[in-house]
């Protein structure tokens, strides 16, 4: 188990809103979350999933709902009530927090919650990204159902759903009383044991956050760039750079669907990119013909920092640089793909990896 200091969690929360993709939540108050918990004395620990027994219960705390423009005031903590509602319905005491996705925000209130509960945060999520819907996880991937599960809102609603349809059910249950309360709820969800844990979660994501985080504030500081810096820690690729000529957003059931498009700058003068995102980037264009798709990774980053602008903060004539990672193998199964890929989302595409992009490989 390792204990996280302020400089390592800046890193982290860093490096989880670049690998949100867009969405993930607000790294700026997901931040100033867990530096609050440190200042009331408390320790976020790092737990491996080796670490983890077998027999030790595990759970999922988050906040659901669409992302909107960055606002004022703390991070509110309603997942930590679903989090003690889903152990009293069930008579346990989690072992772990697990984050339900790597997201600037999402991370830090499931470390939160650990923090305040005086457990672990594991070192692994079922995600490896930002991803938009409750369905998109890898225990759904491996047949590991997403009830019991809890949701409490500022409202002073608390709702335990004992049994559900579907994975789609939940979505619509969690996404419907997130709309009714201002758009967001808390939700805690995926009581598991630790080897259903091993079994279903994407091993090191924190640290792998950790580490992109880390490498691009060491280029701050040493005056290289942090762009690339980011990229070449994810093993992953610089995809354009340029200013945003046209950013439209809007909120549809719950979610925040819309599309950026950049005109080059640079080594890209004369060429165009576009990306279409709800609530994460899911597809982009490189001059109008299909470059990078999730389940892989397309994240834009403020290139003179490296630090990662979520949707929807985007701003007109802003100059931006994007930067693509590959998705855990386990997205990319055929399973993995179609649940995560572009058809999904409505787009008549074969998914195509990141490495495999002609653009790329030249």
């Amino acid at each position: 188990m390792r204990k996280l200091t302020e400089r390592e969690l800046e890193d982290l929360i860093r490096g989880c809103a670049i690998l949100g993709t867009g969405g993930g939540g607000s790294p700026r108050r997901g931040l100033a979350l867990l530096k609050d918990e440190l200042a009331q004395g408390r320790e976020i620990a790092l737990l491996s999933l080796e670490e983890l027994a077998e027999d030790a219960w595990v759970a999922s705390p988050y906040m659901c709902g669409s992302v909107s423009p960055e606002e004022e005031g703390k991070e509110e903590l309603e997942c930590l009530v679903a989090f003690e509602a889903l152990e009293e319905f069930l008579g346990v005491k989690f072992a772990a927090a697990v984050a339900t996705e790597i997201g600037g925000g999402n991370t830090a209130v499931a470390m939160a919650v650990a923090a305040r509960k005086g457990i672990p945060i594991l070192d692994a999520d079922p995600a490896g990204r930002s991803v938009p819907e409750l369905s998109h996880t890898t225990f759904a991937l491996k047949g590991i159902g997403i009830a019991p599960f809890a949701v409490a809102t500022r409202k002073g609603d608390v709702i335990v759903v004992k049994e559900v349809g579907s994975e789609e059910r939940a979505e619509a249950i969690a996404r419907d009383i997130a709309i009714m309360s201002d758009n967001r709820a808390g939700v805690a969800d995926h009581p598991v044991r630790g080897k259903d844990a091993r079994a279903a979660l994407i091993p090191g994501t924190l640290t792998l956050a950790l580490r992109i985080g880390e490498a691009v504030r060491l280029a701050r500081e040493k005056g290289s760039d942090p762009l690339i810096a980011a990229a070449r820690a994810g093993n992953g690729h610089q995809l354009f750079r340029g200013r945003v000529q046209r950013y439209r957003w809007e909120i549809e059931g719950g979610f925040t669907v819309g599309e950026a498009e950049i005109a080059g700058t640079g080594e890209y003068t004369g060429h165009t990119y576009r990306v279409w995102f709800k609530n994460e980037h899911i597809i982009s264009w490189f001059d109008g013909e299909p470059d990078v798709m999730a389940p892989d990774l397309i994240c834009i980053l403020d290139p003179a920092t490296g630090e990662a602008i979520t949707n929807p903060n985007l701003r007109e004539w802003q100059e931006v640089g994007v930067v693509g990672y590959p998705a855990p193998e386990l997205w990319r199964t055929s399973q993995g793909i179609a649940l995560l890929g572009p058809r999904h989302f409505g787009f008549d595409l074969d998914f195509r990896p990141l490495e495999e992009n002609p653009r790329l490989s030249q």
